[in-house]
């Protein structure tokens, strides 16, 4: 990628950041509820109207809604993304805060599901309609079809209250409690994963390098590990990247499931709530999380892959 693409695809991003934060804006502005009256029901003091109108006057609610707007996205470019309603904290300590669990909850599943799917992609195309062939596939199919809070649930019921091997309440702080829900989380991903490596391997398996190296003498698993997994990379570098982001964004059920203290659970305690600045800078975090980690992906492929890199 050359430093004018480099440069086009930054400001791209800074335009979807901002129209991501407007839209974010207006639709957290036109959600039914009051954050005010929300507020101090949590607490079980309910003021008088009067009382709440001049909270609302002070926290700026009653000021127009571009004005708001302009307001927060000044607060943002200085990493001031508000101070939540519920928690009493600054948006940037909540997010922090529970970035990490939710990172090693991902990257974990991220492991576990490369570790079964990359083999069991890669041994149903070598085995082509074959028996193991159409039971990987029979059990991808199963894999992909059942959600992932009955997963949560049924290893929950399983491990946590028959066997209890497991904690019922995850912390987030030790392997234990993060073993539950990353195997919820890759096992619908494993499942995809599988038949993607299976499709790539089944593409490289029918090109004249393959034939020309067996031609040779070269032993199939040499093939198979030094030529056709590299060149399937590709397609599974594309779909790792926007896993990750999934899974940094996107793992709300799950963490509810098991209680983990995530950013997914966080959003959820943050709508119910009406908790604008925490779903406002949510929103945000996910957004740039995306658009780094598909930058990222990116320059990647001129690595992964030398017919991909430019001519100098």
């Amino acid at each position: 990628m050359s430093k004018k693409q480099l440069r086009n695809r930054l400001l791209q991003m800074i335009l979807v950041l901002v129209g991501i934060s407007f839209l974010t804006f207006i639709l957290t502005y036109m959600a039914p509820g009051d954050p005010v009256r929300t507020m101090y029901a949590a607490t079980g003091v309910m003021p008088s109207e009067e009382e709440m109108n001049q909270v609302r006057e002070q926290m700026g609610l009653n000021d127009p809604v571009l004005v708001q707007y302009f307001r927060w996205l000044g607060g943002c470019l200085h990493g001031d993304f508000g101070t939540s309603y519920s928690f009493k904290k600054t948006v940037v300590e909540l997010l922090l805060a529970r970035l990490w669990p939710t990172l090693k909850l991902a990257l974990l599943s991220m492991v576990i599901m490369l570790a079964v799917s990359v083999p069991l992609g890669m041994v149903s195309a070598v085995y082509k309609n074959k028996w193991i062939d159409y039971l990987v596939r029979g059990i991808t199919f199963f894999g992909i079809s059942i959600p992932n809070f009955w997963v949560g649930l049924m290893l929950m019921l399983v491990f946590c209250v028959m066997f209890k091997i497991f904690p019922v309440i995850c912390s987030g702080g030790d392997l234990q409690s993060l073993i539950l829900p990353a195997v919820t989380l890759a096992i619908a991903m494993s499942a995809k994963y599988t038949r993607q490596v299976r499709t790539a391997v089944l593409e490289e398996l029918n090109q004249d390098y393959v034939t020309g190296a067996r031609a040779r003498g070269v032993k199939e698993w040499k093939i198979l590990w030094c030529n056709v997994f590299p060149n399937s990379l590709l397609p599974l570098i594309t779909m790792l990247g926007l896993s990750i982001g999934s899974l940094l964004g996107g793992t709300a059920v799950v963490e509810v499931i098991f209680s983990y203290p995530g950013l997914g659970n966080l959003a959820v305690s943050a709508i119910t709530s009406y908790d604008y600045p925490v779903i406002q800078g949510y929103v945000l975090w996910v957004a740039i999380i995306y658009m780094v980690i598909n930058l990222i992906v990116d320059l990647s492929y001129h690595f992964v892959d030398p017919r991909m890199r430019e001519k100098r």
